[in-house]
């Protein structure tokens, strides 16, 4: 008896809009964990290597930049109508959370100071090995509060890749017309590469901006990448398909 020959298409698993959503909010997890060790350990070599001179100073200064941004250019946005005051939030919520729920602060406070010449115990053993690390830790603290910030940056400034896209879609649904009625020619590779690099780009974004070991001027990241995400769309309107 001849073995049946299974449908290849029943063993295809069709993904919901739960399964997609987490999904989703799993690599955005991932790219945030990412950006933030990878922030981590850049301001850790540039303590050793590059801005020696400056140690915790670096990374508290950054803070300060970054809440000062925020003071002077970000008085209204959609998602808040107190910027500032949100990302102080975030940053306070964010430290309360890491570090004062977890007692950690607690721990470092008990291991900081020097222990008695007859002290026994384990906490001798830990200043020991906490000394050198000191500020290695504190700065660690100072730049998740500076990733707090900028994460929500980031979210304030998310309008303006949303209106950047709706303009980017109307101009290349015009040029889709355009390209229609007037005999242009139709490239699928065109579009299907412009579709593939809209997403990137947005998250390129947030880990160029997240991870930056300087303090810089959010516009300088956010429209640079938010004008390329708008071209993606409108190459990619323009070059769909013709007829449907």
């Amino acid at each position: 008896m001849a073995e049946a020959v299974a449908d290849p298409r029943r063993t295809a698993i069709r993904r919901g809009l739960i399964s997609n959503g987490l999904t989703a909010a799993a690599q955005a997890i991932k790219w945030l964990l990412f950006s933030l060790v990878f922030s981590l350990v850049i301001e850790w070599v540039g303590m050793v290597l590059w801005w020696p001179e400056e140690g915790i100073a670096h990374s508290r200064t950054m803070l300060a930049n970054e809440i000062s941004y925020l003071d002077s250019d970000f008085r209204r946005s959609i998602v808040s109508s107190d910027p500032a005051r949100f990302a102080k939030r975030v940053a306070d919520s964010t430290y309360h959370y890491l570090f004062e729920v977890t007692q950690f602060t607690r721990f470092i406070r008990w291991v900081s100071p020097p222990p008695h010449p007859d002290e026994q115990g384990l906490r001798p053993t830990l200043h020991r090995i906490y000394r050198p690390l000191a500020e290695f830790v504190i700065a660690a603290m100072q730049v998740t509060q500076v990733f707090s910030v900028r994460l929500a940056i980031l979210l304030l400034a998310t309008p303006v890749f949303l209106l950047f896209s709706l303009v980017a879609l109307v101009d290349g649904l015009v040029r889709r017309d355009l390209r229609r009625w007037g005999g242009g020619r139709e490239s699928s590779f065109v579009y299907h590469y412009a579709k593939k690099a809209a997403i990137p780009l947005v998250v390129l974004t947030w880990v160029v901006y997240l991870a930056l070991p300087v303090s810089l001027h959010p516009t300088f990241i956010v429209i640079p990448f938010a004008t390329l995400f708008a071209l993606a769309v409108t190459v990619t309107a323009s070059t769909f398909k013709k007829y449907l």
